[in-house]
């Protein structure tokens, strides 16, 4: 089954996409937002459609200690709005704590630096919360 997982952020959407088994999480693009909403949110639903997903993951911020702040009621209400626009696919939310922050970190490692990571570090955080999704997560997110 292919899967889309989505970063949401207020200035870019990370996109990332597992193989058509299931099992691996690569990055796929990163959608500039332009602050027209209808726009933006039609973008990521073409990016979804473009990438042949069976179901979307939607990376949703949680605070450390689990709790949801306006971030996550944020998430939520995008999350509602992508499912409407593709009823044909299950959208479901999926705790992405520390995504970026471990996205980062393996930019760093991989030596990429400065522009280039601030272009890529949304769809690598998106990547990261697929694959926790794709090793176990499936099914048990946080609802959606």
């Amino acid at each position: 089954m292919r899967v889309v997982a989505l970063d949401l952020g207020k200035q870019r959407v990370g996109v990332a996409v597992s193989d058509s088994a299931g099992v691996m999480a690569v990055p796929s693009s990163t959608v500039a937002r332009t602050g027209d909403e209808v726009r933006d949110r039609a973008r990521v639903v073409e990016e979804i459609r473009e990438l042949g997903a069976e179901r979307v993951v939607v990376g949703l911020p949680l605070s450390l200690d689990g709790s949801e702040g306006p971030a996550a009621a944020w998430a939520r209400t995008e999350a509602a709005a992508l499912a409407a626009a593709l009823p044909e696919l299950e959208v479901e939310l999926y705790d992405e704590r520390l995504t970026t922050v471990s996205a980062q970190r393996s930019l760093a490692a991989a030596g990429v630096k400065g522009k280039h990571r601030r272009r890529v570090v949304d769809q690598v955080a998106a990547a990261v919360l697929l694959q926790a999704w794709l090793d176990g997560g499936r099914g048990t997110g946080t609802g959606g």
